[in-house]
């Protein structure tokens, strides 16, 4: 997968957390939306009417549109940090 983190900025530890199947590095202190669109993964469900892609439209918790499974819960992918571990599906 693609990385389109910006090269110039520190990062914390290195994580490890797993998007539907695929091992993605992370690092701590980074929301999962933010390593969803750096690994360029930009569909993370389907809208449950017309089954239309649906990815992080606000970033900050209001809209619900990276609603993702997170270790078999619903949670908000801009609302939830990485942690070495993690299980991820998508509706995609």
């Amino acid at each position: 997968m693609e990385n389109l983190r910006i090269n110039s900025i520190e990062r914390k530890n290195e994580v490890v957390i797993s998007i539907d199947g695929k091992n993605i590095i992370a690092y701590e202190g980074e929301s999962l939306l933010s390593v969803m669109i750096a690994s360029g993964i930009k569909t993370l469900r389907k809208s449950s009417v017309l089954k239309e892609p649906r990815g992080g439209l606000c970033g900050m918790g209001v809209c619900y549109d990276c609603l993702v499974i997170i270790n078999g819960v619903s949670q908000r992918a801009c609302m939830s940090y990485v942690k070495n571990g993690m299980e991820i599906k998508t509706d995609a």
